[in-house]
């Protein structure tokens, strides 16, 4: 490969040293997909954040996005050569800088500050700026953002702590979501004030979400997913189930039954989805329908031999007469769609609204299928199904909307998440699976009926066995723990 580093060096740059690529772990390695996460070193949650000049970071951003523009006049490089030579140009801008500083008698540059500026340069041109080392912060689970200068962090032991500014003003904030929005080649999203709402999935497999113009200031959020390759087991460790409820939720899913996720934001309901995925057999081909991708179960080979992803589009510009913006895909076209690509499942993201009929559908034509809602309760989430059903079919009774969800529907698992308060008086967030229900047809006029199988029977507790159907016994064919459960059920009374 050509040697991408033949940029130009400024006069006076051999009078100080050159910079050292082994100090600046990226810039050193061109073939890697992304930056490792940074040390508390180099994160700006670190001792490092105080070496980085942002007015400094900003012009060395604007002097590279020119020289890589030059550089690649009329030729248009992959993402990988791209940021090869952007490494290059930014490698030479910081050793120009250090240069000119020592040349006017300043101080000369620490070496964990040349490595939090070009990590700084690079994150600004190629990846999320001065979100970026959050972002990599294993530490940091959620980036909640109300104006550039006050940003919250949820970290990954349940406790909240303030978190560094992610810009120098709302409208630089705004300016880089924009540009945030607008670069992707795939599935490039619209900010503006005539589209006033982003939803965004980034590298790495974060969600972001953000309104402007329609709130005093920008308001962002970044959820990001630390658990990607994950099964029920790992979620045992963590605390949300016990393992009779582990052994109950993978037969289950062996045993194809129909299976919707509840809770509210941030329970935790895509990782307990990606957890249940873990246990279907490696050889079915499966479809995910998804706002953004989320699940990611394509990204991993080893678990899953043939995945079908789709990720819905909002589409832009003007509305045609059936109100839909040119170049829409939504997720009620993603499951039609699906069912022509001969999957054995079909797993929906989330269900929020006329989706529900498709959802049915699938979950009709293809025993197993899976979704998400925001609820909550086990019953609020049939009651929320039943309501979007009702909403795109008002001709419909309820009672032969809530048999059809009985007929379709087989468990509803709902997670529990709640603020508690430690004996030291840190304040963490607490997810727990509370109910495993089962639904069936009723006689009440929802036409639906719930059996607890698992719920919690003390505060902050994880769900206990409590009443199984006769029916679900045929589980125990598919591993599940029908011993323990009766033991723990008659310890429990």
């Amino acid at each position: 490969m050509t040697d991408l580093r033949e940029t130009p060096t400024t006069s006076g740059i051999d009078e100080v040293p050159r910079v050292d690529p082994a100090d600046l772990p990226f810039l050193a390695q061109p073939t890697a997909p992304s930056p490792a996460p940074p040390s508390a070193e180099t994160s700006t949650m670190g001792a490092a954040a105080a070496d980085v000049d942002w007015r400094l970071v900003a012009t060395l951003r604007a002097r590279a996005s020119d020289l890589l523009s030059q550089a690649t006049a009329g030729e248009r490089l992959d993402k990988e050569n791209e940021e090869q030579l952007g490494r290059s140009i930014v490698l030479d801008l910081i050793e120009a800088a250090m240069a000119e500083d020592a040349n006017t008698g300043r101080p000369v540059w620490s070496p964990a500050r040349q490595r939090a500026t070009a990590n700084a340069v690079f994150d600004s041109l190629f990846r999320l700026g001065r979100l970026q080392p959050l972002v990599d912060d294993d530490r940091v689970e959620n980036i909640i953002i109300t104006g550039y200068d006050h940003v919250v962090l949820d970290l990954v032991d349940g406790s909240r702590t303030d978190g560094p500014p992610v810009a120098d003003s709302d409208e630089e904030l705004l300016t880089f979501l924009q540009f945030l929005a607008s670069r992707s080649e795939v599935n490039a999203r619209p900010f503006s004030e005539a589209a006033p709402s982003l939803h965004l999935r980034l590298d790495g497999g974060a969600r972001l979400a953000a309104l402007a113009w329609v709130t005093p200031r920008p308001s962002v959020v970044i959820r990001r997913h630390r658990l990607i390759q994950v099964t029920l087991d790992d979620l045992v460790a963590r605390g949300l189930m016990s393992d009779v409820a582990r052994s109950f939720l993978a037969a289950a899913v062996r045993a194809r039954k129909a299976i919707v996720v509840a809770g509210d934001q941030g329970a935790g309901k895509t990782t307990l989805m990606r957890a249940l995925c873990a246990e279907i057999p490696y050889d079915e081909i499966l479809v995910t329908i998804e706002t953004e991708y989320e699940l990611q179960l394509h990204l991993l080979p080893e678990q899953h031999r043939m995945v079908h992803p789709i990720e819905a589009r909002p589409g832009s510009g003007e509305r045609g007469p059936d109100g839909r913006a040119a170049g829409e895909y939504s997720l009620f076209d993603g499951l039609y769609d699906s069912f022509r690509l001969d999957a054995s499942r079909q797993i929906i993201g989330e269900v929020r609204g006329k989706e529900i009929w498709p959802m049915i559908q699938a979950m009709e034509s293809s025993s197993g299928s899976m979704c998400t809602t925001h609820a909550t309760s086990a019953a609020g989430a049939l009651e929320k199904l039943a309501s979007c059903a009702q909403k795109e079919a008002p001709g419909i009774e309820d009672r032969v909307i809530g048999r059809k969800l009985a007929s379709t529907i087989d468990l509803v698992v709902y997670i529990d998440l709640r603020d508690v308060v430690d004996a030291d008086g840190t304040r963490r967030r607490q997810r727990r699976i509370t109910e495993i229900d089962a639904v069936s047809r009723g006689e009440r006029d929802t036409g639906y009926a719930l059996t607890h199988v698992f719920r919690n029977v003390e505060r902050g507790g994880v769900a206990c066995p409590h009443t199984l159907p006769d029916d679900l016994r045929e589980l125990e064919d598919f591993g599940f723990d029908l011993a323990g459960y009766l033991a723990s059920r008659r310890r429990a009374s």
